[in-house]
């Protein structure tokens, strides 16, 4: 039997060999090397075309001293005279006062200032913030983090957040001292009503006016070893974007006033902040007096075909600006971040 199934096997190898036109040698057999080819000509692969630009909003004027954009570190007082949003007395707030002092002393101090002086430049090629040539400078020992203090609400502006500043600084201060950090983001005016809330045991913002404002009311405290509540130490620039093709001719004018002058005059889109926040406070005073252009919508009520009030943040406005082909006033920092995002911030 077994010689039987034997044989009826090699008899079905053979005839599939035959068939598929191979050879019934052995299968160990070397193969005949099959003969040269002759060489097919190069096919040309279709040119590729370049990436696309994907941002077109682009800096137009900048580096004006009119547009430097100064920011402050703000220790909240715990002794401060607390109100809700309709401005009525509210009790029982808790100030993290030893957290709120170890992060400013971190941030002033020579790792925290080095830290914020190079951020961006590795990726970015330039500097997106500068330090202050009179800025505090702090040498305090930083105490770890207790179970009481761990947690340290800071209260910023989107500027700083959006550009991803306090993205980078924040995990090296949290892993080395044990603190965590929460973080509310919002223009200047509604970061100063959120400390004014009690919702914040300091602040970081940029703009002079408000931040005295907020000392003055008493909402605001010295921290050991500095001389003033106000820690004015680091600023970049504000500048003016907008498309391409710059109808309004910003490139060419002679100072950001007289870009403000033209963009009116055109009647070109602009994207205001429209919040209170600082950027906000600083476009108002570049517009001409003329226009009588404030945070009230009053003030612009007849401008609302070319004037868009968005009350957002940097980021969201910027996006606004590129879909409308429209102007903005911005910082610096954050617009380097949207076009490092493709335009998307987050």
């Amino acid at each position: 039997m077994k010689k039987i199934v034997s044989l009826m096997l090699a008899l079905v190898m053979f005839f599939a060999l035959a068939v598929c036109g191979q050879s019934t040698a052995p299968a160990f057999a070397a193969a005949e090397e099959p003969a040269p080819a002759e060489e097919a000509a190069p096919v040309e692969e279709p040119a590729r075309e370049t990436d696309a630009v994907v941002v077109d909003t682009c800096i137009l004027l900048e580096a004006d001293d009119a547009m430097i954009n100064n920011y402050s570190l703000l220790a909240v007082n715990p002794e401060a005279p607390w109100v809700d949003a309709d401005g009525n007395p509210v009790s029982d707030v808790a100030i993290n006062t030893v957290g709120a002092a170890a992060l400013i002393n971190w941030l002033l101090s020579e790792e925290g200032q080095e830290l914020a002086a190079n951020y961006g430049f590795e990726e970015y090629g330039e500097y997106l913030f500068y330090l202050k040539d009179d800025r505090p400078v702090s040498t305090a020992e930083i105490p770890a983090a207790t179970e009481e203090n761990r947690l340290i609400r800071l209260s910023t502006t989107t500027s700083v957040n959006d550009s991803g500043l306090l993205g980078y600084m924040l995990p090296i201060f949290e892993e080395k001292y044990g603190y965590e950090v929460e973080v509310y983001s919002a223009g200047t005016g509604k970061s100063i009503a959120n400390a004014k809330m009690g919702n914040a045991d300091l602040i970081l913002v940029h703009s002079k006016k408000q931040e005295e404002a907020f000392i003055a009311d008493g909402f605001s405290c010295v921290i050991d070893g500095m001389e003033a509540e106000r820690l004015n130490w680091m600023y970049n620039y504000f500048v003016l974007c907008g498309p391409s093709a710059d109808p309004a001719g910003v490139k060419d004018a002679a100072d950001v006033k007289a870009a403000f002058a033209a963009i009116a005059e055109g009647k070109f889109p602009f994207i205001s902040r429209g919040d209170g926040s600082g950027t906000h406070t600083k476009e108002l005073s570049l517009w001409p007096e003329e226009l009588g252009i404030t945070a009230e919508a009053e003030s612009f009520k007849d401008y609302t075909d070319w004037y868009i009030s968005a009350n957002t943040g940097m980021g969201a406005c910027l996006v606004m600006a590129e879909e409308m082909n429209a102007y903005i006033l911005t910082d610096k920092a954050t617009f380097l971040t949207f076009v490092a995002n493709d335009g998307v911030m987050g």
